[in-house]
C-alpha cells in the first residue's frame, strides 16, 4: 500500500485580505490545480488548512451585531470555518479532478482535537485572535469578559487566548480508513476544533486555539505518512530572516533544526511552528519533511527547492 502525504496550508493562502472575502473561490481553485499537478498516484492525501483570517472575518461581524445576537464560542466559530473552507476547497478539488479526468473521493472531516486541560498553554494566554481595539475598549472587553489583551505597537489592542498542544484526534479511525482507500480528506482545519475529556471520557469544547503545523504533524505520524508537506508564504526557511545576513536553508537534519530552534532563529509566532511540526515528524518516522510555498512546491518535492527537513 501506498503511504500517504498529509499537507499544511495557512488560511491566508486563500483569504489574504479578509475585505475581498470572494476572491476565496478563485484561490481556492488555483490551490486545486497546483494540488494534482503533485499529488501522488493511488495514495491517500490529509489536507490541513488554517483559519486565522477567515475566523478574524467572523469575529468582526460578531463585534458588529453583539448587541443584537449573543456571540458564539471560538470552538464553535473554529468548527464554522472547517465546514466553510472544506466546501470551497471540495468543490475546487472536484471540478479539477474532472478537468483532469481524475477520479477520487474528497471528503471534509469535521474534526476535533483533544488537548490537556493542564497544558501549559492555558497558563499564558498567547495567541492573537479578532480585530484590533483601542485601549479604552481593550479595558471595557477586558473587565465585561475576562478576555486577556496584548498591546500591539501602533495597532491597538488585541484579544490572546490559550495555544495548547494537539494530544488526540478523536476522528482518528474515519479519517485513517478514507486514506487507507486512497481518498483524499479535509481534515484537522484550523489546528482542530479544541476539545478536552472530563472524568467520565465525555469532550468538551474550550477557548483556545491550536497550532495547525503541530496538528499536521500529529495527524502525519498516526497515519505513518510518507511525507508531511508545510506550505508557507515564503519559498524556504532561513536564518537570520529579514536582516542582510539572511541566508536560505535547502537541507536541514532534525538536530540542527532544534539547535536552531533554541537560538530564537524560528520566531514561535512566525517560522518556528513549521520547523517544530517538520521536526517531530521526521524524528518520529525517520522520513523527510518540506517546507516551501505553493510556487515552489512541485520542485521542492523534487528535491530541488524549498527547505528539506531530514532525520
Amino acid at each position: 500500500m501506498t503511504l500517504p502525504t498529509v499537507l499544511a496550508f495557512g488560511g491566508n493562502a486563500l483569504l489574504p485580505d479578509p475585505n475581498n472575502p470572494e476572491t476565496q473561490e478563485s484561490r481556492a481553485e488555483a490551490f486545486a490545480r497546483a494540488l494534482l499537478m503533485v499529488m501522488p498516484k493511488k495514495a491517500g492525501m490529509v489536507l490541513l488548512h488554517g483559519n486565522g483570517p477567515q475566523v478574524g472575518m467572523i469575529l468582526l461581524r460578531i463585534e458588529a451585531t453583539r448587541d443584537q445576537i449573543p456571540p458564539e464560542s471560538l470552538d464553535v466559530l473554529v468548527a464554522e470555518t472547517q465546514g466553510s473552507i472544506g466546501y470551497l476547497l471540495s468543490k475546487a478539488l472536484r471540478n479539477a479532478m474532472v478537468n483532469q479526468k481524475v477520479d477520487l473521493e474528497v471528503a471534509t472531516i469535521m474534526t476535533q482535537v483533544v488537548v490537556d486541560e493542564f497544558d501549559q498553554g492555558f497558563k499564558c494566554p498567547c495567541k492573537p485572535v479578532g480585530p484590533f481595539y483601542s485601549s479604552e475598549k481593550a479595558s471595557l472587553l477586558r473587565e465585561k469578559y475576562g478576555w486577556d489583551m496584548v498591546s500591539v505597537p501602533k495597532k491597538g489592542w488585541r484579544r490572546v487566548v490559550p495555544s495548547p498542544r494537539p494530544k488526540d484526534v478523536v476522528e482518528m479511525h474515519t479519517i485513517k480508513d478514507a486514506v487507507r482507500h486512497g481518498h483524499m480528506v479535509i481534515a484537522g482545519g484550523g489546528g482542530g476544533i479544541p476539545v478536552v475529556r472530563n472524568e467520565r471520557g465525555h469532550l468538551n469544547g474550550v477557548v483556545a486555539v491550536i497550532d495547525k503545523d503541530l496538528t499536521a504533524a500529529l495527524l502525519a505520524v498516526r497515519l505513518n505518512a510518507a511525507q508531511l508537506v508545510i506550505l508557507t508564504d515564503v519559498p524556504h526557511v532561513s536564518v537570520n530572516f529579514g536582516t542582510s545576513e539572511e541566508k536560505p536553508i535547502s537541507f536541514m537534519d532534525v538536530s540542527t533544526a532544534k539547535k536552531l530552534l533554541q537560538e530564537g532563529q524560528f520566531p514561535p509566532g512566525t517560522m518556528g511552528p513549521k520547523v517544530e511540526a517538520a521536526t517531530d515528524f521526521s524524528r518520529s518516522l525517520g522520513r523527510v519533511a518540506f517546507i516551501t510555498d505553493v510556487d515552489h512546491l512541485a520542485e521542492t518535492l523534487k528535491g530541488k527547492s524549498g527547505t528539506t527537513i531530514v532525520p
